[in-house]
């Protein structure tokens, strides 16, 4: 930064895509965190995707009353996430980008607290703890730990291997512009799982990487997150996200530097986590078909994906059990796990009742 020049002259534009939020105070509780910054240069870039519920209204409501700090933004067709992103990124005039989730909140001096210490480190990067919290609180809940202290600082190369294995959560961190508009990746759309496409382009590119370990955001509990929503399409999104995070590494050559932090973090958003989803009580059409060209796409993309180290490391017995059962026979392998989760549905849910 110019000598002389105040932290707070540089712009920073948060964006927030916004679908059919306008129940139980969602949205409006987002806004209001934002519009109250002390950071007092801030652009607040909301994206409606074709809500059908009062998302749109509220939107040019707080743009009226907050011109020059609030500019809702509407995309023409329903494209999820990573469509309103796109959009708001098309609009982005800030020195500085963030997102934040429509249905979570920050702290009064959550912008102001990251750009000081962007500048007193010289990062163009800086992240934050979470929160989990069920209701409209400012008292912090469970916190969890986004990232931690070893991975901050100059990013050397073990470090950059740490932060594409652990990034965290995209939203709650502050980068700098260059990291994200200087590159020709735009979040893919009309798909879940979103951010894990982008996320190790983005690491690649950063130099210098700091932290807060303070909850300073808070994630909003409820049944309608994307976490806690399984469906067939969404194990699908899971596995296109995978394929591009993949593709991402090759057309930007960090690929090969990066090889078994990426075959690792594809075996999870690809495999492990899509098929264990997939089997939890599921019993529709096609879930043998399913599962089972999932099998036989990890095993062509990564052969030798159970050696690599950090699936030893971070894998567990069980899992490993299972997964190996399933690389060797996938019929045998579906039958069993029907099986053992049949019996565990029916042991522990007599306990339970």
């Amino acid at each position: 930064m110019p000598e002389g020049r105040s932290v707070q002259q540089d712009k920073i534009t948060v964006i927030v895509p916004v679908f059919n939020m306008a129940s139980d105070q969602r949205l409006s509780t987002c806004l209001d965190s934002l519009v109250h910054q002390t950071y007092e240069n801030l652009e607040i870039l909301a994206v409606d995707d074709c809500s059908t519920d009062e998302s749109g209204e509220i939107l040019r409501d707080y743009a009226a009353r907050y011109p020059g700090r609030v500019t809702a933004l509407k995309t023409e067709q329903n494209h999820h996430q990573g469509g309103a992103k796109n959009v708001g990124l098309a609009h982005a005039t800030g020195d500085w980008i963030a997102f934040i989730d429509a249905d979570d909140w920050v702290v009064p001096d959550y912008f102001e607290r990251l750009r000081g210490k962007a500048a007193e480190t010289g990062a163009d990067c800086v992240g934050t703890d979470y929160s989990l919290v069920s209701t409209h609180t400012m008292t912090p809940g469970k916190q969890v730990a986004n990232n931690h202290p070893e991975q901050t600082g100059e990013l050397t190369l073990e470090k950059k291997r740490s932060l594409m294995l652990d990034f965290g959560s995209l939203c709650v961190k502050l980068y700098r512009r260059e990291i994200i508009l200087d590159c020709p990746s735009r979040f893919p759309e009309d798909i879940f799982y979103e951010d894990n496409a982008l996320a190790k382009t983005w690491v690649f590119r950063m130099h210098h990487f700091e932290y807060i370990p303070e909850p300073l955001y808070f994630y909003y509990q409820h049944a309608d997150s994307t976490v806690h929503t399984v469906t067939r399409q969404r194990l699908e999104d899971r596995k296109i996200a995978a394929e591009i995070m993949l593709s991402e590494a090759v057309k930007y050559e960090y690929f090969f530097t990066f090889r078994e932090e990426i075959e690792y973090a594809y075996t999870v958003l690809y495999y492990k986590n899509t098929l264990f989803s997939c089997l939890q009580g599921r019993r529709e059409k096609g879930t043998y078909a399913f599962v089972t060209a999932l099998a036989l796409k990890m095993r062509r993309t990564f052969p030798k994906f159970q050696e690599n180290p950090y699936y030893l490391e971070r894998t567990d017995a069980e899992e490993k059990k299972l997964i190996a059962m399933q690389q060797r026979s996938p019929r045998a392998f579906y039958l069993y796990y029907r099986l053992l989760w049949c019996y565990r549905h029916l042991r522990y849910g007599k306990r339970s009742s």
